[in-house]
């Protein structure tokens, strides 16, 4: 495979530019090339909360990355085997969800940053008490080269350890989840109350204070992620295929039927939960 589309994307993110993508969910051959064409740098593949199995992932991954776009996939659960396996399929960026423990960033700093070291001898790595030699520290290094490292933070408890889980050397970004971060606030869906802004802004704020990227997943109106922009997000993960077409789909129809005289279905225009 030619090219290095993940270094190009860490290259951005170092030299301060905003990277943008989009969360993909369908397995259909054509939206590779339908999502080169529209310039991203990204793709974000959620496992977690999508049922794609594993040889569909790795198909996925291998050709996003023959387009030069960066599959960044989320693992069901913060388990650094299953961050190791998506990395072989192709993943270039893991997402670990709710993460709340310092613990369980070194766990998928070891499984992103330190393959194929496993076991007792990484534990020991990670914990500061054995070192690597010369030669084993620079085959780790090449060896994982291109692999992102991010948390996602989407709960109380983990904004309230926030310094600490982001203090763990080997993190490169952060996911904001603000759907299961409203939920832990006590806010279920309130994006727009100030508790959740404060919090939101908080996440931010300390990330990018610690030098690491983040970013943050909406799928309503792109005048939100502006304004989460301006507070410092530099990753923009914007809606889901399904969304995108959902809403688009129901703009279009609504012109045409309006312009004809059709009367408007009412399951067709009721809101859609994304």
């Amino acid at each position: 495979m030619s090219g290095s589309p993940n270094r190009s994307l860490l290259q951005k993110l170092n030299s301060g530019q905003n990277v943008y993508g989009t969360c993909i969910t369908s397995t259909a051959p054509m939206w590779p090339k339908a999502v080169r064409q529209l310039g991203l740098d990204f793709v974000f593949l959620d496992t977690e909360h999508i049922p794609l199995d594993r040889a569909e992932l790795a198909k996925l991954c291998q050709q996003f990355r023959a387009y030069g776009i960066t599959p960044i996939v989320r693992i069901p659960s913060p388990d650094p085997f299953q961050a190791c396996q998506v990395i072989d399929g192709g993943a270039l960026g893991v997402v670990a969800p709710y993460l709340e423990s310092t613990e369980q960033v070194r766990e998928l700093v070891g499984a992103t940053k330190y393959r194929p070291l496993k076991g007792e001898r990484l534990a020991n790595i990670l914990r500061g008490s054995e070192t690597l030699s010369a030669e084993m520290e620079a085959y780790i290094t090449a060896y994982n080269a291109d692999h992102i490292c991010i948390a996602n933070i989407e709960s109380v408890p983990a904004l309230h350890r926030l310094d600490e889980l982001l203090s763990v050397p080997g993190l490169d970004a952060v996911f904001i989840g603000p759907h299961d971060l409203s939920v832990s606030l006590g806010l279920p869906e309130q994006y727009d109350h100030p508790d959740f802004e404060a919090a939101v802004r908080s996440i931010i704020h300390t990330t990018r204070q610690k030098g690491l990227a983040i970013g943050i997943h909406f799928s309503l109106e792109p005048e939100r992620q502006i304004k989460w922009i301006h507070e410092g997000v530099n990753i923009i993960v914007h809606s889901f295929d399904i969304a995108l077409f959902s809403q688009r789909l129901r703009h279009d129809l609504r012109i045409i039927k309006e312009a004809v005289g059709d009367d408007q279905d009412p399951e067709s225009s009721a809101s859609m939960v994304v």
